[in-house]
This record gives structure tokens, C-alpha cells and sequence, in this order.
């Protein structure tokens, strides 16, 4: 049971309770006061120093995608150990760490199969601010310390870090399991966040035409810096530019990074015989797929979809990338509010104003 938040709360902190974002009922979320989670076994509690706003929240707060009342919001988070749990070996308390979006067990079928991601079941690997409480708040418990856990070095800010958690690591792995290979002619649709990591994703896979669409011209201007070729206003018939640029051919991959009914059919209508999609678009509506536009189920085309790989590894992997300067995704970090101007921060960045990509929410 949380207690509406009072307007000073250090002495409820020190009670042992914290500040938390909950989501209540669709369209109504805010502030509350929570228990400072305790360390089961083969846990972990970090006390949170910065998290974010994601395109999945909104989606959560405008009652789209479902989750309980009285859950913590947010999944993406740089903090502090503050509690281990037995168990959990190889950190101590105090060290800095990225926590994983996704937090996989590393034990069960899906994990040992390399689908880390749907650990237990389908979706089961998202658990923060989703099946149980998020990042949105002081603190937060992590399950399965161990493999979700990855130590930050010296060398790198939080800020250098915070977005390998969900949306560069998202982004990526739709370049990734888009099989790009050297010389391939890429679209992306939407460039978001997670569009403009794929873009980038794309670059790192060797992409040779890099195309990408949005109708934000500051947007399009930002791709072109994470690699993009040609940018194209998504109201000046993208599906007939793109098949224009490479002689009717279309493109070996092409990736839908916004989640709507629309891009999901321009992106399958640009592909040549034997492309892929590449989907990482949460859809919070019924999706269709055109007959025509999938060859009837004939034209050998592919359609993948990702959810963020999960695990320590991969955080590793992407923060060896950030330390070599391969990857630099700090302009992306646009605007930063506190964990008391959340509200603020949700209506900015849901609103696409003032040049927003990513609000970065200062926690500790």
C-alpha cells in the first residue's frame, strides 16, 4: 500500500520510504511514497542517481499497454548498490552500475536457448515497470543480481551510459537481427530514439545507403550525424523515394522503429524480393499486413521483431563501444528534469516539444 506523497519527504525517508512514480489508472500517475525495497535472495537494491522517460511509458500512463495499479513506472537506470542479497556475488555495496531494461534469469528455456528476452515466457524478460516495481523512484530491488548487474568503469558518466539500458541496445539489435550485411541499402522509419540507435546500429553493421524518414526536420538532421545517407520527410511519399533512390530495387532491411499501422506498411513496401523488417515498434493497436505488400506470402520476405536483449553482457559489450569512442549517444539526452518534475518531464516528452528526444530524469 503507497501513501500519496507529502511535500517534504526527508523525514519519510528516513523512516525507510522513498519517492516513486506510480501509474494508477489511465492517464492519472504521480509521485508517491513506497517502502525502500530490502534485498531478497539473489538480489539486489540500487539506489537510482538517473533514469529516464521511454516511449513505453507514455504508452503505460495512456493506459495502451497494460500494467497494475500501484506499479512503479521506468525500466532504464544508472544507481548506486545499496543492498546485496545472499547470493549474489562479485559486487559490492557502493559500486556504480547500469541496470538492464530487461532482467533475465539466465536459467530458464528461453534464457538457455539465447532469448534472453522472453525469459520464462513471451515478454517475460521485461520485468521493471512492467511486472514488478521500476526504476522511476529512489530505489528499486533487481532480480537476479548477478546477471543483471554490469559495473560501470571510472572512465564513463552516467550519461555516457544511461541509454545502453533499453533504447541503444533496442536499436541495435534491430540492425542486428535485421542480418545487415556490408553494402546493404537500409531504410528506418522513425527516427525516435530507438530510430535514431538504429540508424547507427546500421552504420556499425556496414550499411551502404542508410536511408531514413520522419517528419521532424530537426530529427532528420540528428540522423544524419548517427549515420544516415538521405533523410526523407515522411509527407513527401516515402515508400515511392525510397524505391526511386535504388532504381525500384528496394532495400534489403528496413527497420520500423515507431509502432503504427502505417510505417509498419511502408517499411514491408520498400523491401525487395527476400528483404526483411525489421520491427521494434511497440503496436498499441490492431496491425494488419497488407496483401499485396507481402507478395501474398511469396515474395520470400522476412518480418522480425525485438524485444531488448537483456543481461550484463550485452551492457558490457555496448559500454566497450562507448570507452573505444565508437558510439557517442549523450546528444540524445536533450533535456533532464528531477524525480519531483516527472510530471513535467512526461508532458514534454510526450508532446515531442521544444526539440525533445530523450528526457533524462536526475534521481540522486
Amino acid at each position: 500500500m503507497t501513501l500519496l506523497l507529502e511535500p517534504q519527504s526527508s523525514t519519510a525517508i528516513h523512516r525507510g520510504l522513498m519517492k516513486a512514480n506510480v501509474f494508477r489508472a489511465p492517464g492519472d500517475f504521480g509521485l508517491e511514497v513506497k517502502p525502500i525495497p530490502r534485498a531478497g535472495v539473489g538480489e539486489a537494491v540500487v539506489e537510482v542517481r538517473m533514469t529516464t522517460i521511454c516511449g513505453t511509458d507514455i504508452h503505460i500512463v495512456r493506459g495502451e499497454y497494460p500494467v497494475a495499479s500501484g506499479l512503479t513506472i521506468g525500466h532504464e537506470a544508472v544507481g548506486i548498490i545499496h543492498e546485496l542479497g545472499a547470493g549474489v556475488t562479485g559486487y559490492e555495496v557502493g559500486q556504480r552500475v547500469l541496470v538492464g531494461a530487461i532482467t533475465p534469469c539466465g536459467q530458464c528455456e528461453p534464457c538457455l536457448e539465447g532469448h534472453s528476452s522472453q525469459c520464462g515466457g513471451a515478454l517475460g524478460g521485461w520485468r521493471l515497470g512492467n511486472t514488478i516495481d521500476g526504476v522511476q523512484a529512489e530505489y528499486v530491488r533487481i532480480p537476479f543480481a548477478n546477471a543483471n548487474l554490469a559495473l560501470i568503469p571510472e572512465s564513463l558518466s552516467d550519461e555516457q551510459v544511461l541509454l545502453l539500458a533499453d533504447i541503444a541496445s533496442t536499436g541495435f539489435a534491430a540492425a542486428e537481427n535485421g542480418h545487415i550485411r556490408l553494402g546493404d541499402n537500409v531504410a528506418v522509419f522513425a527516427q525516435g530514439p530507438i530510430g535514431l540507435c538504429a540508424t547507427l546500429g546500421a552504420r556499425l553493421m556496414g550499411a551502404a545507403q542508410i536511408i531514413t524518414v520522419d517528419q521532424d526536420p530537426q530529427r532528420l538532421k540528428t540522423s544524419r550525424q548517427f549515420g544516415a545517407t538521405t533523410v526523407i520527410s515522411a509527407d513527401a511519399d516515402p515508400v515511392g523515394t525510397i524505391l526511386d533512390l535504388t532504381q525500384g530495387k528496394g532495400v534489403a532491411v528496413a527497420i520500423e522503429a515507431l509502432g503504427t499501422q502505417q510505417t509498419f506498411e511502408s517499411a514491408l513496401r520498400v523491401l525487395k524480393p527476400g528483404g526483411m523488417l525489421s520491427s521494434v515498434g511497440v503496436y498499441s493497436g490492431h496491425l494488419q499486413v497488407p496483401l499485396e505488400a507481402f507478395g501474398a506470402g511469396l515474395a520470400d520476405r522476412t518480418i522480425v521483431t525485438t524485444l531488448c536483449p537483456g543481461g550484463k553482457a550485452r551492457m558490457q559489450q555496448l559500454m566497450r563501444l562507448v570507452e573505444a569512442q565508437r558510439i557517442d549517444l549523450t546528444p540524445l539526452l536533450t533535456h533532464v528534469c528531477t524525480l519531483e518534475d516527472i510530471a513535467q518531464g512526461y508532458e514534454l516528452f510526450s508532446a515531442r516539444q521544444r526539440g525533445v528526444l530523450k528526457v533524462a530524469v536526475r534521481v540522486h
